[in-house]
């Protein structure tokens, strides 16, 4: 059986932090296809759950949007970063000024396959520690603190839409629910 299979990569847009190729692909019955390909850094997120069992969203802007989106802690791996689960707990502290004792994986997720080779490694936290570090200069982030019930809600009403929180939220009901864990 004849595979699908890439002939060329070409690179035309580089940015500051991704570069944008158009891969040419040869389809099984012969025809060539033409398809965009944008590289970028893979990243780490982290669901805080507090003494409470409240959990901790930031809002923050997001150009994308245009808007305030709803998220939990999140961002690209930097190169000092040994791990996935290095960069959610450093980015826990810079965004919400807490960081976890325990961390638990949830999985890695391919944000948009068909575009993106992203990856983002997401992890739940508990027994929250205060540890304020001096956040990214060009972020603002509010903290929320909300019941986990409330914030599944906010899903489906549309509050909230980012993937990654929405995975992370979902995640912790379902060990929340089964015990698993926690």
């Amino acid at each position: 059986m004849k595979m699908t299979k890439r002939l060329d990569r070409i690179l035309k847009y580089e940015a500051h932090r991704v570069k944008v190729y158009e891969d040419v692909i040869e389809l099984p019955d012969g025809r060539v296809q033409h398809y965009d390909y944008v590289k970028n850094r893979d990243g780490a997120a982290i669901l805080l759950v507090d003494e409470e069992e409240r959990v901790l969203l930031v809002r923050q802007y997001r150009n994308v949007e245009d808007a305030l989106t709803i998220e939990i802690p999140a961002g690209v791996m930097d190169p000092d970063d040994k791990t996935p689960e290095e960069t959610a707990i450093r980015e826990a502290k810079e965004e919400t000024g807490f960081y976890p004792k325990r961390v638990y994986p949830v999985g890695r997720v391919l944000n948009a396959a068909g575009l993106f080779d992203e990856h983002t490694s997401i992890f739940l936290g508990k027994d929250l520690e205060e540890e304020k570090l001096d956040a990214d200069p060009d972020e603002a982030v509010e903290v929320l603190r909300i019941p986990l019930e409330e914030a599944v809600a906010m899903i489906y009403d549309g509050r909230i839409i980012d993937g990654k929180t929405m995975i992370a939220l979902l995640a912790y009901q379902d060990v929340k629910s089964k015990k698993i864990f926690f």
